[in-house]
């Protein structure tokens, strides 16, 4: 029982590691805003004939 309790101390440890370091790269990180500009080739706006 007692490796049973270790092996969950561990896992709850790890995944408590994985919140913080999603929670900081939450707040500490800055987007940035920008423009994206995609050129589609005009036959893509072409039905194919059915």
């Amino acid at each position: 029982m007692p490796s049973l309790f270790r092996f969950l101390a561990v896992v709850a440890l790890i995944a408590g590691l994985v919140y913080a370091g999603m929670l900081a790269l939450t707040l500490f990180v800055e987007l940035k805003p920008r423009e994206i500009s995609v050129s589609v080739p005009p036959d893509r706006f072409v039905k194919p004939p059915r």
